[in-house]
């Protein structure tokens, strides 16, 4: 049990961070949670255990490390600034935690160690590429904080101003549920707008690896223009898929007989289903064979 005269989160980690001389850069993500009750609520909506392997990406000096290492078998905590790395590190020996794998290194260019669950509060300027890459690893669960308007698109609907690459992208590999708003006055540095808590819950599905890999590229191409019909959208991002010239992929997509997919191909991008999209991946991907 914390004591009830312990120091508040907040002034612990101004502590910290003055004990060191550490000046935080908020344009490197480096906005430090100091609101207790919010750090709390995130750890516990883990629902961690004694069997857990967490992952967390951007440790800084362990305002979620710590409390999750108590609880878990093994914390997998990746930090990508030396000084905070050595600074979380002497902050664990302190404490006497020895379940902690510190690994100083960049998370976007490293192969995980194996875990089972995910709990961060993310670098915000990695938010994209860094969920893009948790969908490579099989997991239970993820508990993210994310900026609020990046939590919308993770789980925006068809038609809506929210419904993205990034929306499409998860759709077939996880169910998204937003469980708290955290306001920007619950960090330090204070940032523009408040965050929002995510869980992630990986879904079953019987796409293939190669599947996928289509389904993505056709996402990915087709969001670079969302507002336009998907014909010219795939026109215009032909370079995600190959070389060919403009005129040669523009005849072969004439060239399209099936009526479903040529009514497919007037449409606009922002009102196309997941599942649409998978179908054109799979009936079209073959036109793009130089």
């Amino acid at each position: 049990m914390i004591s009830e005269n312990s120091p508040s989160l907040s002034k612990t980690t101004k502590d910290v961070l003055n004990k060191y001389g550490i000046k935080l850069n908020k344009n490197l993500g480096q906005n430090y949670l100091i609101d207790k009750n919010k750090r709390d609520q995130i750890i516990s909506f883990g629902n961690i255990s004694k069997d857990d392997v967490v992952l967390e990406i951007g440790s800084g000096i362990g305002t979620l490390t710590i409390e999750i290492a108590k609880r878990a078998k093994k914390v997998i905590s990746i930090e990508q600034d030396k000084r905070i790395c050595e600074i979380l590190a002497e902050r664990l020996r302190e404490e006497k935690i020895d379940n902690v794998e510190l690994i100083n290194d960049d998370a976007l260019k490293i192969d995980f160690p194996e875990f089972n669950k995910i709990i961060s509060n993310l670098p915000y300027q990695i938010s994209s590429p860094i969920t893009f890459k948790f969908l490579d690893y099989d997991f239970d669960l993820a508990v993210l904080m994310y900026q609020k308007e990046f939590a919308q698109r993770m789980n925006g609907k068809v038609g809506s101003k929210n419904y993205s690459r990034l929306s499409a992208m998860l759709y077939f590999k996880c169910s998204v549920e937003k469980l708290t708003d955290v306001s920007c006055e619950s960090f330090i540095p204070k940032p523009k707008i408040d965050s929002s808590v995510v869980m992630l819950t990986p879904k079953e599905h019987d796409l293939t690896i190669e599947e996928f890999n289509n389904y993505s590229k056709f996402t990915k191409a087709l969001f670079q223009h969302r507002n336009k019909k998907i014909k010219n959208a795939l026109i215009d991002s032909r370079h995600v898929f190959c070389n060919l010239d403009k005129k040669v992929l523009k005849n072969r997509l004439n060239s399209v007989e099936d009526e479903i997919l040529v009514d497919f191909l007037k449409k606009r991008v922002v009102v196309l289903k997941p599942e649409e999209i998978l179908l054109l991946s799979r009936e079209l991907n073959y036109l793009f064979v130089e």
